[in-house]
């Protein structure tokens, strides 16, 4: 509940701030203008994403004959939960990753990269795949769209304004205008990525829930961020997803090439929370249900 709240928070912060600067540079036209511009993004953000998304990762459907376990693990669980089967994918990457997107579980798809399967046994797989329909269910798709297409408006609004705007603040105050030019974009990316990280918590919750086994999941989060560096240190890259400028990468449920960013002010602009922290959490709910002495 309140994980949910904070995310609800977030998202109202980076609403504001889209709104702050449409009336500060355009006035109430401005107002009417952002608001048509997040409205545009996010619907576009909504129906496609998922197309996008496998594309980017240059994923091919997972037939039931090659990989039957796939099916026969996201089917228990999509029973378990009682919601409909979503479409299988795989993508070439070597990169031990995955992720879901879609924007209900109607329409949902699961990618698992081939450096995945590599490196997992079946409870952690069970427990990454247990986290990715967790996005699904808890609607996160669509929550980290909206994220992402109201800081995509914020900075073109500020940019816009900048060639354009200008409005009664930036007349009577210019040095504060150009600094809003340049810092709303920061903010907006900076609360945007807090949403991600909120809901990638949640889900880590969700997703030991549904599978029952939250140590496996906890192991797989370890395997996943070690072998995701050690392939950046030999050099080896991933698909076009997975890129760190990818608006795709926080789709994954470790961020791509074991996470770039380090602690201190950088922590602001993870995409994923700390590993350590994710673990911790999964312990603390293992041992709630007697699963650690």
């Amino acid at each position: 509940m309140l994980k949910s709240l904070k995310t609800g928070v977030l998202l109202a912060a980076l609403s504001g701030l889209l709104l702050f600067l449409g009336q500060t540079f355009f006035d109430q036209a401005g107002l009417i203008i952002a608001l048509g511009l997040a409205l545009v993004m996010n619907i576009g953000s909504y129906w496609f994403s998922d197309k996008l998304a496998i594309k980017m990762a240059r994923a091919r459907p997972a037939s039931p004959q090659e990989y039957p376990w796939y099916h026969e693990l996201v089917s228990e669980l999509a029973q378990k939960a009682n919601q409909p089967m979503p479409r299988l994918y795989i993508s070439p990457s070597p990169q031990p990753n995955a992720f879901a997107t879609g924007r209900n579980p109607e329409n949902a798809a699961v990618c698992v990269n081939k450096g995945l399967i590599d490196i997992l046994d079946r409870d952690e797989m069970e427990g990454v795949l247990a986290h990715e329909l967790s996005h699904v269910y808890n609607r996160d798709i669509l929550i980290g769209s909206v994220a992402a297409t109201i800081a995509t408006a914020v900075t073109f609004v500020a940019r816009f304004g900048f060639f354009f705007g200008g409005g009664r603040d930036g007349r009577d105050n210019p040095i504060a205008s150009l600094a809003m030019i340049f810092l709303a974009p920061i903010a907006a990316m900076i609360l945007q990525l807090a949403v991600t990280r909120s809901r990638e918590i949640q889900a880590d919750a969700s997703g030991a829930e549904l599978s029952g086994k939250p140590l496996a999941l906890a192991s797989a989060l370890r395997k996943l961020e070690a072998g995701g560096r050690q392939l950046a240190r030999q050099g080896i890259g991933g698909t076009p997803a997975e890129q760190p400028t990818s608006a795709f990468s926080s789709l994954y449920i470790s961020a791509p090439f074991g996470g770039l960013v380090r602690g201190g002010l950088g922590s602001l602009f993870r995409s994923h929370p700390k590993t350590e922290d994710r673990v911790r959490n999964l312990e603390s709910i293992a041992r709630r249900m007697g699963q650690i002495a």
